[in-house]
């Protein structure tokens, strides 16, 4: 927009890496939205900061106030301080930047304010600079994102928690395993949401294709939610994936819906378990036997090849298949390449319990 067609206009100006973004950065921005016409926020990417690409911290401001400009910083000076070569250096950034749009606020809560206002001809909007409204800072947040929960809005920490699920054919310790893990990594877990609506619906041992879209639907739903209580990782017991197996076993063919879903899980989770098929089969009334559970287990560990998604199998006890994926967990940055640290954590196993 040029500058003849703002004129009259008021415009907010912000800035920042929110690496995450908190309720502090939100306060800023809302306020912003109050005071002025139209607001715009740069955001800068910050890879020495945070493994949280610049496009998902975009994201997060987008989705919360969709009709603020996000302005995505790739070349942004990585340079913070408070010399004069610095000062010059991000005012020369962002004024080329704006190329000459007029900005008539800058908000912040910090000492650029001064110095960025005056390169700008702005005026000094300092929101809560001494965290008082706001008791939060980014590197609290990074250091402490579960201690920070009731300062970060949930379209944020649901970005912050790393989620761990466990496949398997039936009768292959996933559910065992992942309330064992929850509890021992002092979390939460998502049980197997197929399996509840399995025993509401099922008829002849049967469920409709439509019926297995509605569990991977309602499976995300509750995973969603149960993610806002996680410290650090959510273990999840089975997830589309398996449910597009059944479909495939039931009707030969699941439906776009479902297929959809399970074409996204491989972006939706961190890390994937596959539970080994060595322990002792439960025949139970609502399983199919131990030779259907083999082929199964084929088919799963050829669907995740075929989809190419790095996974780590488990098997022994469970105390065996807990040590080698709390040595993974150990080891997992979120946001990072997966394989790189789970070789890493295959390199160097944890050492047996004494």
């Amino acid at each position: 927009m040029n500058r003849e067609s703002r004129a009259g206009r008021t415009t907010g100006l912000t800035l920042g890496k929110f690496a995450p973004l908190h309720k502090g950065h939100q306060l800023l921005i809302e306020t912003a939205i109050r005071e002025t016409d139209d607001i715009i926020v740069v955001i800068y990417d910050c890879p020495e900061t945070t493994d949280v690409p610049l496009h998902v911290r975009a994201g997060w401001i987008r989705a919360l106030y969709p009709g603020v400009e996000v302005i995505e910083a790739w070349d942004g000076p990585n340079e913070t301080g408070d010399t004069p070569e610095i000062k010059r250096l991000q005012e020369r950034y962002i004024l080329g930047l704006l190329n000459g749009r007029p900005v008539t606020h800058f908000y912040s809560s910090e000492f650029y304010g001064e110095h960025m206002s005056l390169a700008l001809g702005a005026a000094d909007r300092r929101v809560d600079p001494d965290r008082r409204t706001v008791p939060v800072s980014g590197t609290m947040a990074r250091n402490d994102p579960y201690g920070c929960r009731p300062h970060v809005s949930p379209v944020v920490y649901r970005d912050l928690v790393a989620k761990a699920v466990f496949l398997g054919a039936p009768s292959t310790g996933k559910t065992t395993l992942a309330a064992h893990m929850a509890q021992r990594m002092h979390t939460v877990w998502m049980p197997e949401y197929g399996r509840e609506y399995w025993e509401r619906h099922q008829v002849g041992r049967r469920l409709t294709p439509g019926q297995l879209e509605e569990i991977a639907a309602g499976h995300l739903e509750r995973e969603d939610r149960l993610t806002l209580d996680a410290r650090e990782v959510l273990f999840v017991d089975t997830n589309a994936l398996t449910t597009h197996m059944f479909a495939l076993d039931y009707h030969g063919g699941a439906t776009p819906g479902l297929a959809a879903i399970a074409d996204k899980a491989a972006s939706r989770y961190d890390v994937f378990f596959l539970c080994g098929d060595d322990i002792p089969y439960d025949d139970t009334w609502d399983r199919s036997g131990d030779v259907h559970r083999r082929v199964f287990q084929k088919r799963i560990a050829a669907d995740l090849h075929a989809r190419r998604i790095p996974y780590v199998p488990l098997r022994g006890t469970l105390e065996e298949r807990a040590r080698t994926a709390e040595a993974v967990l150990s080891r997992l940055r979120l946001y990072g390449n997966p394989r790189e640290w789970m070789a890493e954590s295959q390199a160097r196993p944890e050492p047996p319990s004494s």
